[in-house]
């Protein structure tokens, strides 16, 4: 079913289809969250495609950073303590697969791979700006979107213990259904990275084919009402 041709054509006319009626659809969203208030957490660069659909600053420090699956479980576990702490960068890696060409930073003993960023000045300001946005928008975890995929790496034993955290709004994408984990609000997405065919595709690209698996706005409306 992943490579089927027809299902890749009907993927690719509906994304094309939501594209053109962007204006229409993400009106559509901005109404129905208007009154909501929420911050996203998330493991790659997922986010911050969802607050330029809302059309609302980044009102979170986890737009376009990286987390593979057992630091950001670490995060999620302890967040506001680990949330305290400053940014520390270093050069090296302790995943070794992994070729640096971008700032990295510890978080205590927590890496975050700013992938998108140029400079360790503009990761450190953009990640203390936008954390004063979201301690200034709200503080209670009922307000926060916590989301997974396995895009960075995340192992089943990740998943499981995702889906142990005590948070209200948790919602997992991956290439495995997992359902002996008994994840709620667990996608399996078919399509799959172009380089990595065990992983869903990078944060914007699942993005866009996420329509197709929920419709994750109505979905927040729920969740923060």
């Amino acid at each position: 079913m992943r490579n089927n041709i027809f299902r890749k054509l009907v993927v690719f006319i509906r994304r094309k289809y939501r594209v053109f009626n962007k204006k229409k659809y993400s009106k559509r969203d901005i109404e129905l969250l208007k009154d909501k208030k929420f911050v996203i957490v998330c493991d790659n660069c997922w986010a911050g495609s969802i607050y330029q659909w809302l059309e609302r600053p980044y009102n979170s420090p986890f737009i376009s950073i990286g987390f593979y699956g057992d630091c950001y479980i670490k995060l999620l576990s302890n967040f506001d303590h680990y949330m305290s702490l400053p940014l520390n960068f270093v050069t090296e890696s302790k995943y070794k697969n992994r070729n640096i060409t971008y700032p990295l930073a510890l978080l205590g003993d927590i890496e975050l791979h700013f992938t998108h960023y140029k400079t360790e000045e503009e990761a450190q300001t953009k990640w203390t700006r936008r954390t004063a946005r979201m301690l200034s928008e709200t503080t209670n975890k009922d307000d926060y979107i916590f989301m997974m995929s396995d895009a960075w790496y995340a192992k089943e034993h990740n998943f499981a213990d995702f889906g142990k955290l005590p948070y209200k709004n948790k919602l997992s994408f991956s290439n495995h259904k997992f359902e002996h984990l008994n994840l709620e609000n667990h996608y399996e997405v078919l399509e799959i990275d172009k380089n990595f065919k065990d992983r869903v595709p990078n944060g914007v690209k699942l993005f866009k084919i996420m329509f197709i698996y929920m419709d994750f706005y109505k979905w927040m409306a729920k969740q923060l009402s």
